[in-house]
């Protein structure tokens, strides 16, 4: 027997009405209020010591075993299109779908401009490029860039005297990469030109990451690499099991997908608990012996919990 956790979207994400069985199961939970937000949800899942946040070199670790010593600044491919207000990023990394030789192209383009601003700029794998700074590097806030991706582009800029070397390098990149042959060969067969990259996730590798659960499943890069760090990665280990579902876009699809089978799972004896850990702060602890709480009226939808 084991629990199950369910790394989940904010429930304004799914709506909709909750099937019978699923609703009375969580009337019948122990519901409290969390922080809300992605990375106060993955660090209730994750201790990092020291306690750090640095996605960019949790991430190059996972992609390349490289990131001690050195701090790391994600760089990702992103598509911009100009509005009537400005810019917006309509896509970024894997959603980009570039080829290793595209991306082999790109990079050749863009390295001396920031080879000449003391960094390196690599990419182990397509969707994923990084910058490496010295250690103590000045930065300034950067904005993740599923924050910025469908928003007014230059509203998510780094601001300030502090980001000011940054905008510049956003805009040179762009122009390098306005004109790339590689771009031209991408718009002709019908792709997203590569017209931009996003800085974000900066930071050093934590000395250690732990979890209290023996598996972690989850093909999002940043929670892949914390569950690769803290060794959670193995599918035959006994334990604890963190599923992420924050993909999830309906309440039909949480219900019938996951839910269900996981309370009959419960119901039965095969799982100790069941956690949904919502990304806008609400945490519900479901159990066998909750089963007794039949005084509690049903709950239609999530907006309800």
């Amino acid at each position: 027997m084991t629990q199950a956790t369910l790394l989940l979207p904010p429930r304004t994400r799914l709506s909709g009405a909750l099937s019978a069985g699923v609703g009375r199961a969580l009337a019948r939970a122990d519901v409290r209020s969390v922080e809300p937000g992605e990375r106060a949800q993955l660090h209730r899942h994750f201790q990092l010591v020291p306690d750090r946040w640095a996605p960019a070199a949790l991430t190059r670790q996972r992609d390349a075993k490289d990131a001690a010593g050195a701090l790391w600044l994600r760089a990702d491919p992103a598509y911009m299109a100009p509005d009537m207000n400005g810019a917006r990023m309509l896509a970024h990394g894997e959603a980009l779908a570039l080829q290793a030789d595209e991306c082999q192209a790109l990079l050749r383009a863009l390295k001396p401009l920031f080879g000449d601003a003391g960094m390196l700029l690599d990419a182990p794998v397509p969707s994923r490029w990084y910058l490496r700074l010295t250690p103590g590097t000045p930065l300034p806030d950067f904005t993740p860039p599923h924050l910025a991706v469908g928003d007014d582009l230059f509203a998510h800029l780094p601001a300030g005297d502090a980001g000011r070397r940054w905008r510049a390098l956003f805009n040179e990149a762009q122009i390098l990469l306005h004109a790339h042959p590689a771009n031209a060969a991408r718009q002709a067969a019908g792709k997203a030109a590569v017209n931009g990259l996003w800085f974000w996730g900066a930071g050093t590798l934590p000395d250690a990451v732990r979890t209290t659960h023996a598996q972690v499943k989850s093909r999002e890069d940043l929670l892949s690499a914390l569950a690769h760090a803290a060794g959670a990665t193995d599918p035959s280990a006994q334990g604890s099991v963190l599923v992420d579902l924050r993909h999830l876009t309906s309440t039909e699809m949480l219900c019938g997908e996951a839910l269900q089978p996981l309370l009959d799972e419960l119901a039965k004896g095969a799982l100790t608990g069941l956690a949904l850990d919502f990304a806008d702060g609400r945490l519900a602890q479901l159990q066998h012996a909750q089963r007794w709480r039949f005084w509690r009226r049903p709950l239609q939808d999530l907006q309800a919990l």
